[in-house]
């Protein structure tokens, strides 16, 4: 049994992290402090006022431990990557984990190519942005390809090498340099006057776009003229979706919020060499009161996110730690501002305004999602008598007549699917239809690489990231009834795992009938959230294993056509798939389309198609 009483003495005075555990020792609640002497005694002082979300969160604590560190900068570091690592219950978390886009230019090609990217690497290429939108970065691409002529392919282009331009010369949108129908320094000047178009430099584009426009229209070349009018237009476009300016030419970010209860709406606009660029804003579960402070936390977890600047409306405790830390990984000083006058306090003002209205507005829709979810699973928890579910896992398994059988293991935490923790698993060690063993496999496959995982991860400072593996389902969700859940409740055993595991039981019509749990079935009202969220979760689960099991069929069907082509390598496969991704379009493809593909001459194309054709 753990002394609390004796154990919160023994706390030293010294900055640190503290971590808390539940009854099946999982960490629920990560937490920094100053002092963790006092900050720890704080949680279990019964005359101070908490959230009822904080409250339950205590009432849960089995036992705590904690790690003291020599600075409060490393405290900080230590707490973001324990909370990422562990995603704990209680921790108030940033509800949206969007990808930005970039503009990428591969400038360390000998002709580099412009491409939209999703995250930026280290890869020596140059990144401009993140942009809040793709379509806006679709059309910068558009326009700078049409402008500069800068290719937009995947090809591996070397000075002197020349094959055949493809249909992008044709219509103008590329100087082919594949070709060699431009130097490389000729192309490399395009570049580099794309750069500074990216850089914000749009005056010395305009008047030169209005030169040749008047040039054009002077020598009658109306069609010309037309196309550089078109192009100004663009340019416009481009630059006007940056009304709001600064004489001051600085990176920055400004924030603030609006809040009500335990929901919160942080608005963020985003302030590059001067201009707004854009807005977006942000859902927040809200457990405590420092939510600007908890946001910038998360939010600011990749480095390309930091600007040099970040305005915001009410001073955080952590000011100085926090700044350290983002300038540590900047590489250049950061600072954390509240503006007390002029526009800039103007800036934080507007961006309230903008939280506030999208609250309002959002408000009945962000109940009736809370009621659609968060809800649903506390009702789920109530039908079952278990405490607080966040992450679900259920799985699924797909085959015909024992054919490729897969399995799928979709994930929902607090009653949303979490995507990026889906996985798939083809059986290896099954022949033949059995679903029982193929569940034993995938199963044992899932909590074994989990573990391996969490034993590689007991070093805290180890800075590898781990898979989606590592956080183990507070529920199991079987599809089916007694002899698969038996199956689940065999494995876990074996792992010494206590995790509660349900059945989805279907009528005779394959409808979801009810929850299968400690031997005996369980009706679930039909029109209650608790029943929509299982039959979501059911139908998903089936959908994304039968989704993996038809693309394993379509590509086996195709590698076997592809296997009877005459001068049809594994290279050149691998080509032709990236390209078709259906025996449909493959037929379709003329000779001339075929000979573009990488690795494909006259000869093998002539191969391909004569062979769907004569079939």
């Amino acid at each position: 049994m753990f002394d609390f009483d004796e154990e919160l003495k023994k706390l030293p005075a010294r900055p640190g992290v503290y971590l808390m555990h539940g009854k099946n020792d999982e960490i629920i609640y990560v937490g920094k402090a100053i002092s963790l002497k006092n900050r720890v005694r704080q949680y279990f002082q019964t005359s101070r006022k908490r959230t009822d979300k904080i409250n339950m969160m205590i009432s849960n604590i089995r036992w705590f431990e904690y790690i003291v560190t020599d600075s409060e900068v490393e405290a900080l570091i230590l707490e973001c990557n324990l909370i990422k690592r562990y995603h704990p219950k209680y921790n108030t978390m940033l509800m949206d984990d969007k990808a930005y886009p970039f503009i990428r230019i591969s400038i360390n090609d000998d002709f580099p190519k412009i491409s939209l990217a999703r995250e930026m690497k280290k890869d020596n290429a140059k990144y401009f942005g993140p942009y809040t939108s793709v379509k806006d970065v679709k059309d910068i691409i558009e326009f700078i390809a049409k402008l500069y002529k800068i290719r937009t392919c995947n090809k591996i282009i070397k000075d002197g090498k020349n094959t055949k331009p493809c249909l992008n010369y044709q219509i103008k949108k590329c100087l082919a340099p594949c070709a060699g129908f431009i130097s490389m320094s000729e192309y490399r000047g395009n570049i580099d006057k794309a750069i500074s178009f990216l850089n914000g430099n749009y005056k010395d584009v305009v008047k030169m776009l209005e030169d040749k426009m008047m040039k054009a229209s002077e020598e009658l070349r109306f069609e010309d003229a037309a196309t550089y009018r078109d192009l100004i237009n663009s340019v416009y476009h481009i630059s006007d979706k940056q009304k709001i300016t600064s004489d001051e030419y600085m990176d920055r970010d400004i924030i603030s919020y609006a809040i009500d209860k335990n929901d919160a709406i942080v608005m963020v606009f985003y302030e590059r060499d001067g201009k707004i660029l854009g807005r977006e804003h942000f859902y927040m579960d809200v457990s405590e009161d420092n939510v600007i402070e908890n946001f910038i936390k998360q939010y600011y977890g990749n480095s390309y996110r930091i600007p040099k600047e970040i305005f915001i409306p009410e001073e955080i405790d952590d000011l100085e730690t926090i700044e350290n830390l983002l300038s540590l990984r900047k590489g250049v000083k950061v600072s954390i501002k509240v503006p007390k006058k002029g526009k800039n306090k103007g800036l934080v003002e507007l961006a309230r305004k903008n939280a506030v209205i999208i609250l309002n507005r959002n408000k009945d829709k962000i109940i009736n999602e809370e009621k659609k979810t968060v809800k649903a699973v506390e009702e789920i928890d109530e039908l079952l008598g278990i405490n607080y579910t966040k992450r679900i896992e259920s799985f699924d398994i797909s085959n015909i007549s024992g054919f490729n059988q897969v399995a799928s293991m979709v994930v929902y935490e607090d009653g949303k699917p979490k995507k990026n923790d889906y996985r798939k698993f083809k059986i290896k060690s099954v022949t033949g239809p059995d679903d029982y063993s193929s569940m034993k496999e995938v199963l044992t496959r899932r909590f074994r690489h989990g573990l391996e995982e969490i034993d590689k991860m007991k070093d805290v400072n180890t800075s590898k990231e781990y898979g989606s593996f590592t956080r183990f389902p507070d529920m199991i969700l079987m599809d089916g009834g007694k002899g698969q859940v038996n199956i689940a409740i065999s494995v876990l055993s074996e792992f010494n795992l206590n995790i509660p595991v349900c059945g989805m039981v279907k009528d005779d019509h394959h409808r979801t009938r009810g929850l299968y749990f400690n031997n005996q079935e369980i009706a679930i009202e039909k029109n209650s959230e608790a029943f929509k969220l299982i039959t979501r979760i059911q139908d998903e689960t089936h959908r994304f294993a039968i989704t993996y099991h038809r693309n394993l069929r379509g590509k086996e069907a195709t590698h076997s056509v592809l296997d009877e082509i005459k001068g049809i390598g594994a290279v050149r496969k691998k080509a032709l798939l990236k390209k078709y991704k259906s025996i449909e379009e493959l037929k379709a493809a003329s000779v001339e389309e075929l000979k573009e593909i990488d690795g494909m001459d006259e000869k093998s194309a002539k191969s391909v198609f004569e062979f769907f054709n004569k079939k």
